[in-house]
């Protein structure tokens, strides 16, 4: 049965590689229903006259959008999101503005196919009540949160996550090396293609911190259980370790393709898209390592924060974004990320966090005290 869609983050890095593995999949599987964007209004129009959608939203430049009552604002995107003639949503929009609209899916009864971890860091407790007392499905669309969810049968059979990452482009620069980075560096990942913030996510491994709380949630496994391995050729997309000590990973080339795909058509398997076949004799060596802290104080932060919780993850959360946002737009460099983010991280005290309405007005907060601290881009 065709099923209806609405990807919010359509030109974005997922977005668009999902309209991909649609458009390949056939018109029989699935329906555009929604398409929702930012400012890139022109491929926005592409993707309207191609698909076809009943609903759009837009976050900037309406005017340009070519349809008829274009969505707009928090409560246009709420409105998309919530509409029961969805079966499926790609959360595919990066950082906290994922959050709402996948409360608002999921309050309606709504499948989510998750790609933004942000949502989860923040909001990972209250979620997971959430898609229980709802009853949907929260698939997730990462790369290795996807490994692991293939990767389980039972997971009260699991004793370890083993959480992969690339190491980014600096894994072999040196310290000095990174200081003195450019943002055209920074964002020059070796393996994959992805939007701006998760890039730099990548080169400071504050994303593979994220992907350990996000997995947590996800998985109901404790932080103590989820370990992080360097591996640069990014062919081991995750792993899961069992209580006879058997590891089961899945393999595969960097392709995001694949993950989509595996979350919009769950649980079947069906042809799609496929560069070409996987060969053991081609990749011939697979290495890995442990993360060096020191050299990436992010990771060892984001683990802290999601070890704390309450209260914690959120702060991290919203200072590395606005942080990180900084740095894109030249205001600091790359090596005061993670000053910034420590330094408004050590200003709260642990405390919990009980409802929604508490999340974003502690979200707001911070993120205000971050650009307080970044305007002189004095961080220490």
């Amino acid at each position: 049965m065709k099923r209806k869609i609405s990807i919010i983050g359509s030109t974005g890095s997922i977005g668009t590689q999902a309209l991909e593995v649609i458009e390949e999949l056939g018109q029989d599987k699935f329906e555009i229903y929604g398409l929702a964007a930012g400012g890139n209004t022109e491929l926005l129009n592409t993707q309207i006259k191609k698909f076809k959608p009943k609903r759009v939203y837009a976050s900037r430049n309406i005017t340009n959008v070519d349809f008829n009552n274009v969505l707009s604002g928090d409560e246009g995107l709420t409105e998309l999101a919530s509409d029961k003639e969805n079966d499926i949503i790609l959360m595919a929009v990066s950082g906290h503005y994922g959050l709402k609209p996948t409360i608002a899916a999921i309050r309606n009864g709504i499948d989510i196919a998750l790609a933004n971890k942000e949502t989860l860091v923040m909001a990972g407790d209250i979620i997971m009540q959430e898609v229980k007392k709802y009853n949907v499905k929260l698939l997730p669309v990462d790369s290795e949160h996807s490994a692991i969810h293939q990767c389980i049968k039972n997971i009260s059979d699991i004793s370890k996550l083993i959480i992969t990452a690339s190491g980014g482009p600096f894994l072999n620069k040196s310290s000095y090396d990174m200081a003195h980075s450019d943002i055209k560096q920074v964002l020059n990942h070796p393996r994959w293609k992805m939007g701006k913030k998760i890039t730099v996510d990548s080169a400071t491994l504050m994303n593979k911190g994220l992907e350990v709380i996000e997995a947590h949630h996800l998985f109901d496994i404790d932080y103590d259980n989820i370990e992080v391995v360097i591996h640069p050729q990014s062919i081991v997309h995750s792993a899961v370790e069992y209580k006879d000590g058997s590891v089961i990973a899945q393999l595969g080339l960097p392709s995001m393709h694949i993950p989509i795909q595996y979350a919009l058509t769950y649980p079947e398997r069906i042809e799609g898209i496929k560069s070409k076949s996987f060969s053991f004799s081609e990749i011939a060596r697979l290495d890995f390592s442990k993360p060096d802290f020191d050299k990436f104080p992010c990771l060892k932060l984001a683990i802290e924060a999601g070890k704390r919780g309450g209260c914690s993850p959120v702060i991290m959360n919203a200072s590395n974004e606005e942080t990180v946002y900084a740095f894109l737009s030249g205001i600091i460099s790359y090596n005061d990320i993670y000053p910034t983010v420590e330094k408004i991280f050590k200003t709260y005290p642990e405390q919990k966090i009980n409802t929604l309405d508490d999340i974003f007005e502690l979200d707001k907060e911070v993120r205000i005290k971050t650009k307080e601290l970044l305007q002189g881009a004095k961080i220490i």
